[in-house]
This record gives C-alpha cells, structure tokens and sequence, in this order.
C-alpha cells in the first residue's frame, strides 16, 4: 500500500550484510567467475567488476496477467496486440475497487464476505499494474502448454480442504487465520514471487560470494549464497526453504530446498523443489522464470514465467505485524457470533 513507511534504514542494513557476508567463502571455496565468452556474449549489458550480469536495483513485477490461464480462453497462449489491448482495458474495469456490491465471494470466520468488504481499500492504494506481460502470454505458468496448474495429488486436495475449512469456520485461535492474516508469510512475497494487488517490487543486492532479495511485500529478505556451498542438512527445514545460487552464463540459476510445507504454496508441501532463473534482458528488464516439482501435491511439475521492470523506487515498508489489533477484532467477532447462535438456539426452544 501506499501508505507505508520507508525502509531505506532496512536496504542499508541488508547491504551492511552483504559486505559482511560477502567475505566469508567455505575453506578451499572461491566464487566463480564470469567467463570471457559470457561477456561477449551480451556486450551491452550492464555488468559487475566481476565481469557477472549487473541484477542490482529496484525492480517492478505488477503485472494483469493471470498465473492460470482463464478456462474460457481455452488453448490461446497468447494475445494478439489487438487483444491484449482489449483485455487490458477490461480488466483495468473490472478489477476496479470503487466498484462496490454485495456479491457473496467466500465464507471467512464464519461469516459471508462479500465484494465491497473485501476489497476494502478504494483503488487508490491498489497498484496492480495496467498492462499484462510483454510476450502476450495469456497466463504466467508456462507449462503446462494449457497454462493452468497440474491437478492436486489426493493428499494434498484433502490438505487443501482442511484449509478452506479452517478459514470459513469461526476462528478458533490465531492459528485457524492464514499467516497472511497473521503477518508472518504471504505466498506470494516467496520463493517464488508472484505479482498481487500492491507492493509487487523486489530490491536485489549481489557480490561475487552472495545475492539478497528484499521484497516490498512485508519486508521479506532472503539471501542466497554463490559460493558453492551444498545445502543444509534435510532435516532442517525453513519457511522459505534453503536456497543456492549459480550462474549458468548470464543467467543466475537459484535452487532452493529444505522447504517446511507451512507455506504450502499453490498446495505445495515440504518436498517442493524450487529453481528460479533471473536473466537480465536489457537495461530496464528483467526475465523471472522459476520451475516447481513437488510429486507429493502436483501430479506433474509446472513452471511460470513473468517481466520484470527497472524503476527507481523508492521501496517502501509493508507495516504488517503478528498480534495487529484485526486479529483481535477476527477473535472477537468469532466468540460474538457463536454467543448470538447459542441465544437464538434457546430462544427458540
């Protein structure tokens, strides 16, 4: 949202850490180095002293284009220009937040939640972009070739279930809220990122020996160690999994494990295996490509692909923190339901 406050305190905080973490290498270990062949590959390119793809800067990811496919789109992968254009302005419309009904869209915390609560914010504060990606592609995941996510595994669609379930019924603890609600993860904030109403930039910092990621999102980091290192031990296991990084000529490959299924993204479990390919185009872009096998909850692997844009920022700090007084209103409203459900049933005895 817009009206957030400016970490610029936390971007040098994080570049303090990059020098710090930078100088420190794995005995017998060195960074690898950019080949000349690399650099006269891409000559135009911004580049490092090290000769690697220059990722540094603020970069914008706010996109119209859906990560599934629409089903009434049926095989089309892509947009003529014409379309494209047409489409855009439709959704701009109908992605509008000054549109206000009372269409029932969900049931939460036990109750019927409709349009214009759940929108909330007018479209002022939204900032979901106005264009979809510059290939035209009708949906972000790539393959498969119908652009929709491979079918749920049976233990991961019951997993998924209990989940819905847990959100529509009257909240029996901060437990039963997403950690979205609870301010301590939102899937989309990563690995992998994916675009959403707001704060769709990701800030990168890179040395030879590290690259860090700093999400608008609610101030996710995440640093990613280039200097060889094989993972962690399986059995410990992060929220936002373990992740390595290497260069596969001007493409930065980063591949992260030892997930602890808590995010469960897209449905996914703690035996997701993610790769994420950052390759820059040119100056002002940026091509994100990450690819998911997870045979415990997709009956096949699937992978996604979106644009990235250069802007100058500033990056600005999602203020979002467990224990926020919402939380406490969730509860509230849960235990105020079930005391009028239980008067009604007396009364009518």
């Amino acid at each position: 949202m817009r009206c957030r406050i400016s970490v610029w305190v936390a971007a040098v905080a994080v570049s303090g850490a990059l020098i710090i973490a930078g100088s420190v290498t794995v005995v017998g270990q060195t960074a690898p180095r950019a080949s000349a062949t690399a650099a006269a590959a891409a000559p135009n390119l911004p580049r490092t002293a090290d000769g690697r793809p220059d990722l540094q800067g603020i970069w914008n990811y706010s996109t119209l284009t859906p990560l599934e496919r629409p089903k009434d789109l049926g095989d089309k992968a892509f947009f003529t220009a014409e379309e494209a254009a047409a489409y855009e302005k439709s959704e701009v419309v109908a992605r509008s937040a000054d549109r206000r009904d009372k269409t029932v869209r969900a049931v939460v915390n036990g109750t019927q939640e409709t349009t214009d609560v759940a929108l909330a914010y007018n479209d002022f504060w939204w900032d979901r972009g106005t264009t979809i990606v510059g290939t035209n592609r009708t949906s972000l995941i790539v393959e498969p070739a119908n652009g929709r996510l491979p079918a749920l595994t049976p233990e991961a669609a019951t997993a998924a279930r209990e989940r819905r379930a847990r959100i529509e019924r009257l909240a029996e603890g901060p437990e039963d809220r997403t950690t979205g609600d609870r301010c301590i993860h939102q899937q989309r904030t990563g690995p992998p990122m994916l675009p959403g109403g707001y704060n769709n930039h990701v800030q990168i910092f890179q040395t030879p020996e590290l690259v860090a990621l700093a999400v608008e999102q609610i101030h996710e980091f995440r640093t990613i160690p280039m200097d060889g290192r094989p993972h962690v031990d399986p059995a410990i296991s992060l929220w936002k999994g373990d992740s390595r990084g290497r260069w596969e000529g001007d493409t930065l490959v980063v591949d992260t494990a030892n997930f602890n299924g808590k995010m469960a993204f897209q449905g996914s479990t703690a035996k997701m295996h993610l790769v994420e390919r950052f390759t820059r185009v040119d100056a002002d872009t940026l091509r994100y490509e990450f690819k998911i096998e997870d045979p415990a909850a997709f009956a096949t692997p699937w992978s996604a692909s979106l644009t990235m844009t250069k802007t100058e920022g500033p990056m600005f700090e999602y203020a979002c923190h467990e224990g926020n007084y919402a939380m406490e209103g969730i509860l509230r409203a849960a235990r105020k339901i079930e005391k009028d459900t239980d008067a009604a049933k007396k009364g009518s005895r």
